[in-house]
């Protein structure tokens, strides 16, 4: 049986979506890709046990940056299972400096990715598009199936033309609402850290998070996610009243026209199938 026809529809699930670990899974049939994996390695295979899901199954991981809570265990689950891992040069060079994976990527299971140009993986077209971070290098990924475009971008320090397109371009979307800026500024972070988070290169805030949506969502999308939320600076109800409010001001209706949903820090948020 083919596995890349209707039979078999790609379906989305988030392991985690946070800095205690991010970790994405497009799926279709029995296999499977992984967009990062920072979640910690027996909370991973817990997830796959949980969601019927073979290790032998997964046949690739894309990276987005070399932060740890991104590519945490990368390294040892790809060591084990043997599939490639996909990474800008810059990224794979900032998982091999990064003291926290203990396990490193094999040689043999480097593939290097290049802004702009694609790579097919179980019938997914994936590309790679910048994303301004403080981090070795940092990409969102446009994956394309003859039936939609799915993109995804966090740890999105400033909106750019590039991240803009992605979101204009999608009909799944998995967008960075990290926090909300009265919380951030009157929280317990230290000031560097506050600065680090706002200056940039850190993080998107719920206010910009939904102006990009309002002002660049394609027509017709059918479901956002907000990724990436801070515990200690932002709230899954108030990312959603803030984006839903602007959204509703520019004459979008979310809950009608399309979903709007935010992932979960520490668990996962179950299968969704693409259509």
């Amino acid at each position: 049986m083919d596995l890349f026809t209707p039979q078999y529809p790609t379906e989305f699930i988030s392991f985690g979506s946070g800095s205690s670990g991010n970790c994405y899974m497009l799926r279709r049939g029995p296999e499977s890709v992984l967009i990062d994996l920072g979640v910690g390695i027996r909370s991973f295979k817990r997830y796959l046990h949980q969601y019927a899901v073979s290790p032998r199954n997964v046949r690739a991981i894309f990276v987005t940056h070399d932060h740890t809570d991104h590519v945490k265990a990368v390294g040892k689950f790809a060591a084990e299972a043997g599939m490639p891992v996909y990474a800008t040069a810059a990224v794979h060079e900032g998982m091999r400096r990064n003291r926290f994976m203990t396990r490193k990527v094999p040689d043999e299971q480097v593939r290097t990715l290049t802004v702009g140009e694609p790579v097919e993986v179980l019938g997914l077209t994936f590309t790679p598009f910048p994303v301004v971070h403080d981090s070795a290098d940092c990409v969102g990924y446009r994956i394309e199936s003859p039936g939609f475009t799915f993109c995804l971008a966090t740890d999105v320090g400033s909106v750019t033309d590039d991240v803009r397109r992605a979101v204009s371009q999608a009909d799944y979307l998995v967008l960075e609402s990290n926090y909300d800026i009265a919380m951030l500024a009157t929280g317990r972070y230290p000031q560097r850290l506050k600065d680090r988070i706002t200056g940039g290169r850190g993080h998107l805030c719920n206010d910009d998070t939904a102006d990009l949506l309002a002002t660049s969502l394609k027509p017709g999308v059918r479901h956002v996610w907000l990724c990436h939320l801070s515990e200690e600076n932002n709230t899954p109800d108030l990312a959603l009243k803030t984006v839903t409010s602007r959204l509703e001001k520019a004459g979008l209706q979310p809950g009608e026209a399309f979903r709007l949903d935010a992932l979960p820090r520490t668990r996962p948020n179950g299968f969704c199938t693409l259509d």
